[in-house]
């Protein structure tokens, strides 16, 4: 199914803008966008499903098109837009001329598929997207099984998140819950739970991964809640060397993740 829209006045066209700038619109409809045509390939293999897309032929590629066409389901409707009417909707420069609407996921814990031996990554209450973004490109990196995120602060499906993840949230399995929710479901799972504190904590590097693990960190702010050092099996945390005492989140989840992949033999 095709049509054209020209008009950045069109209702369509206003839809879209405020499911970009708003995330209350964005939990009310169920929808949110996804720009680029890595990002619009990585969510279809990924099972999300596409509600419309569209895209400016002056601007996407003959070659990107034609791929499109080829995995996009026959009952997705294309719609093709002006260049003014892309610029309106796009939120960043550089997209290739492709934009989709999607439907958002549950996310929830009950959800999660997890193996045998899970290695799980935990950040509670990250607020800044960035952060999220750049925990959500970690995980991927390291593939994990899980990405958690406990006591969320902004909404997963925020623009800046799927732009600063590089498409990881498409091909990472998610879950949000509260803290005291999350701490639940690794309890009722037998999982293992390190969390990344100053005080009372053993080196990170002395612990052992190799069985179900959940590796929990916090905000730089912060820190993690008390209800993580009641709970955690263990308190870890990464020697400094220098002169300040914490680093960035996404950094320091990176560093404790791929200490975990080592002794697991990056199996």
């Amino acid at each position: 199914m095709y049509k054209e829209i020209s008009s950045i006045h069109n209702p369509t066209i206003k839809q879209l803008v405020l499911l970009q700038e708003k995330s209350k619109e964005r939990r009310k409809k169920g929808l949110f966008l996804i720009e680029g045509i890595r990002e619009v390939n990585l969510a279809l293999k990924s099972g999300f499903e596409l509600t419309e897309v569209f895209y400016c032929e002056k601007i996407i590629t003959q070659d990107a098109l034609e791929n499109l066409k080829e995995v996009l389901p026959d009952s997705i409707s294309q719609v093709i837009v002006s260049e003014e009417v892309y610029k309106k909707i796009a939120y960043r420069s550089g997209t290739e001329g492709l934009l989709a609407c999607a439907k958002s996921k549950t996310n929830s814990l009950e959800d999660l598929i997890l193996p045998e031996n899970p290695l799980i990554l935990i950040a509670e209450a990250p607020e800044k997207p960035g952060n999220i973004g750049a925990l959500l490109r970690t995980a991927d990196a390291a593939g994990v099984d899980a990405f958690i995120l406990a006591n969320p602060k902004t909404d997963l499906y925020n623009p800046n998140i799927i732009r600063s993840s590089v498409g990881g949230l498409f091909t990472v399995d998610i879950a949000t819950g509260s803290t005291q929710e999350v701490i639940q479901f690794l309890e009722a799972r037998n999982i293992n739970c390190y969390a990344a504190i100053l005080q009372e904590a053993i080196s990170y590097e002395k612990q052992d991964f190799t069985k179900p693990t959940a590796l929990v960190v916090g905000t730089e702010a912060d820190g993690l809640s008390q209800e993580w050092r009641t709970h955690a099996t263990q308190n870890i945390i990464i020697p400094m060397q220098g002169s300040l005492d914490s680093m960035n989140v996404s950094v320091a989840a990176a560093i404790l993740v791929f200490e975990a992949r080592r002794q697991r033999g990056f199996n």
